[in-house]
């Protein structure tokens, strides 16, 4: 069982979560993520920026409502809330307003970036686009507290509800679009090529891309980047289903 929010390993305490209205046809409620603090050495930093940068007012102000956004200093920003549950995910925004997405018709397009400094890592940025049906979308960023464990989390849920679903639809002849990608029972095809399900000999993600690449060729057959790519890990599960064998293949 997942951990609730009150048992992250995160140095934050809360009290017991409870599903907020609206969520009602989500099912369980599985795990909640708070706002991530910045904690006291950067908000001493920000606001002395802020102190100093008085001389220059628009930068002065803007280190100083920088430091006013953050978590541990807006109540309105601690009270955010990233909900998973058994069904779909519910974010809390700062106002108490709730945006629900259903894991079956939802799709997500995740960009993950390593930032550095004269070569040294200084951090990591993630944000997740979420996009239903209906046309509405919402972004949820590191804001929260382990991304880590919830992007991944919410992306296995995605293929766990929506792949049965297009391998059946597959079955019936469909095909299925990638951004240049196509796929389909017989293969995967770009606007200019296509390659079996046997001819694919590897599909990997290296730096931000995925690659796959074609049995005996030293380069890669088509490269895309991942922030392109909706469902990445039902994407990639599709993939490989069909590399083995295809949607009628046993467990």
């Amino acid at each position: 069982m997942v951990k609730s929010a009150a048992q992250q390993d995160s140095g934050q305490t809360s009290a017991p979560q409870t599903a907020p209205l609206g969520t009602e046809g989500l099912g369980q409620l599985r795990e909640t993520f708070l706002p991530k603090r910045v904690g006291p050495v950067r908000i001493a930093a920000l606001l002395l920026m802020g102190t100093v940068s008085l001389i220059l007012p628009p930068l002065g102000a803007y280190f100083l409502w920088l430091a006013a956004q953050t978590p541990d200093l807006s109540r309105k920003q601690a009270a955010r809330r990233l909900h998973l549950f058994e069904h779909g995910l519910a974010e809390v925004g700062k106002s108490g307003e709730v945006s629900v997405f259903r894991w079956d018709t939802m799709t997500v397009l995740q960009e993950i970036t390593e930032r550095y400094a004269n070569g040294i890592y200084v951090g990591t940025t993630y944000v997740y686009t979420l996009y239903r049906a209906d046309g509405t979308t919402l972004k949820v960023t590191g804001f929260y507290d382990q991304p880590e464990r919830w992007g991944p989390a919410l992306q296995q849920e995605i293929t766990r509800a929506q792949l049965p679903g297009l391998l059946a639809g597959l079955e019936q002849g469909g095909t299925l679009t990638y951004g240049e990608l196509s796929v389909n029972l017989g293969g995967v095809a770009t606007s200019k090529d296509s390659l079996t399900w046997p001819q694919i000999e590897k599909a990997e993600l290296s730096q931000g891309v995925l690659v796959l690449r074609k049995a005996g060729k030293k380069l890669p057959w088509a490269r895309m980047p991942v922030k392109k790519i909706p469902n990445l890990f039902l994407f990639l599960a599709l993939v490989e289903q069909l590399r083995y064998g295809g949607p009628r293949q046993d467990a």
